[in-house]
């Protein structure tokens, strides 16, 4: 599968992101394991307003990429969440969520939640 052309964009598409349950005890155990210094670093960065509170503005990408959830995982590749710079790659139907979300990442749960 051709990959999405993500560095650049600043974040732009990555947010408010729906988050459920079971993502969100994921992400937890990530941010608990993760080296204080990075955690500190990603939390302190300056973002868009509404952009997800775990895109890393300094490296250009998803600062928690292994744990990132189903919307983003599969952002680019569905109708319903086209790429704006490679709207081609959006070939599957709309994404229909496996579980509900409980909730949005930089709205319902910000870094105090971590």
């Amino acid at each position: 599968m051709e990959t999405l052309p993500c560095h650049g964009c600043k974040g732009l598409c990555c947010g408010p992101v729906p988050v459920t349950e079971k993502e969100l005890k994921k992400i937890q155990k990530k941010i608990k394991t993760m080296p204080r210094k990075i955690r500190v670093e990603l939390e302190n960065q300056p973002r868009l307003f509404g952009t997800c509170i775990f895109y890393d503005i300094n490296q250009d990408r998803c600062g928690i990429h292994s744990v990132r959830p189903e919307v983003c995982q599969a952002f680019g590749y569905h109708q319903d969440l086209v790429c704006f710079r490679k709207p081609e790659l959006a070939t599957k139907e709309k994404l229909i969520f496996k579980e509900r979300p409980i909730g949005h990442l930089s709205i319902d749960f910000t870094w105090k939640n971590f």
